[in-house]
C-alpha cells in the first residue's frame, strides 16, 4: 500500500512555522512513542537550527517500554532532551517546564545581568497530525484551550497558549512529510491514525498491520484473537480468522472484513493487544545510513 497524503493547508503551516520560529527559544517536537522515525518531518529539524530542543515521545503508555528506552537514548545521543508522556493523563506534563527552565537558565542569567527582571520562555510545539498535541496542551493547561478532535489536521492555525506566568507556548497545526520516501513510513503513520482513515482502504490496511504484528509480536496477535497461523498463511486469511472469531459476519455468512479490519485497526491504535512499537532504532539505523 503506498500512501502519500500532503493536505494544501500544510505547505501554509510550514511557511507560518518559518516565520514565527525567531519568537521562540525552545522548539518542542512531539512525536508518537509507537513509530518515534515515522513521526518525525524532517522539516522540523531544517526550521529548528540552533534552537534548544525538546523531543516528546506521546503515548508512551502504549509503546514497548524497552524500545522505548532504545529511542530515548537514540535522540539523547542526537543532543535532545526527551520527556516520556502520556497526554491523556498528564503523566510526564511537569517535565517540560522543568526542562525548559534548566534550557533558559542561562540566557535568563545573562539577560538579568543586564537588567531584564522578568524573560518568559517561548517555546513553539509541533508534530504530525493527531499525535496529540492539542489533548497535551489542554492537559498542560488545565482547560480546553487547543481544539481536539479524533481526526488528523482538527488545528488550523497558530495560536500562543499561556502556561504559567514565565511560560508560553505556540501551538501550531500538524504538519505532515512533503513526501514519503520510504512506503513503510506511510503505512505506519496510516497505521497509528496519522493519515485519514478516510481516504484509506481498511481491509488492506489491517493486512498490512497484520504483516507487520505477525513477524514482531505472533504470539500477542495470536492470543488476543484465540487464532493461530503459521508462516505461509497470507495475510488475509489471519484478517478473516479475526472476523469469524469475533463472529463478523455479513449477508450471506461471509465474514465481515471492513467491520473485522476497523475494530482490529481500532483495537492495535487502543494498546488492546498489548504495548507494542513497529520500528526499532537498530532498523532505522540500518534502512537510513545517515543517521549513523
Amino acid at each position: 500500500m503506498n500512501i502519500q497524503w500532503y493536505p494544501g493547508h500544510m505547505t501554509k503551516t510550514k511557511r507560518m512555522m518559518k516565520e514565527n520560529i525567531s519568537l521562540v527559544d525552545i522548539v518542542i517536537e512531539l512525536l508518537d512513542a509507537r513509530i518515534p522515525y515515522s513521526s518525525r518531518n524532517p522539516d522540523i529539524d531544517k526550521l529548528a537550527v540552533n534552537k534548544k530542543r525538546i523531543v516528546i515521545l506521546n503515548k508512551s503508555d502504549l509503546a514497548d517500554d524497552a524500545k522505548t528506552a532504545d529511542w530515548v537514548k537514540y535522540f539523547e545521543e542526537k543532543g535532545f532532551r526527551v520527556l516520556l508522556v502520556n497526554s491523556i493523563t498528564g503523566k510526564g506534563l511537569k517535565g517540560i517546564t522543568e526542562v525548559s527552565a534548566v534550557l533558559m537558565a542561562e540566557k535568563k542569567e545573562r539577560l538579568k545581568a543586564r537588567g531584564r527582571l522578568h524573560v518568559p520562555t517561548r517555546a513553539m510545539i509541533a508534530g504530525i497530525p493527531n499525535v496529540g498535541k492539542s489533548t497535551l496542551i489542554n492537559k498542560f493547561v488545565g482547560k480546553a484551550t487547543a481544539k481536539t478532535g479524533d481526526k488528523p489536521g482538527v488545528t488550523r492555525g497558530k495560536q500562543w497558549v499561556k502556561i504559567k506566568r514565565d511560560f508560553e507556548l505556540l501551538d501550531t497545526p500538524g504538519i505532515l512529510w512533503p513526501k514519503f520516501e520510504d512506503d513503510r513510513v506511510g503505512q505506519n503513520l496510516a497505521f497509528t491514525g496519522a493519515v485519514n482513515d478516510d481516504i484509506l482502504d481498511l481491509p488492506e490496511l489491517a493486512q498490512g498491520l497484520i504483516g507487520k504484528l505477525r513477524v514482531i509480536y505472533p504470539q500477542q496477535l495470536k492470543d488476543r484473537y484465540a487464532i493461530d497461523f503459521t508462516d505461509e498463511t497470507p495475510n488475509h486469511e489471519i484478517l478473516a480468522a479475526i472476523g469469524a472469531s469475533r463472529g463478523f459476519k455479513a449477508r450471506g455468512g461471509e465474514i465481515d472484513l471492513k467491520r473485522t479490519a476497523s475494530i482490529f485497526i481500532d483495537e492495535f491504535r487502543a494498546a488492546k493487544l498489548g504495548k507494542m512499537t513497529l520500528e526499532t532504532v537498530d532498523e532505522i539505523k540500518e534502512l537510513y545510513t545517515e543517521e549513523k
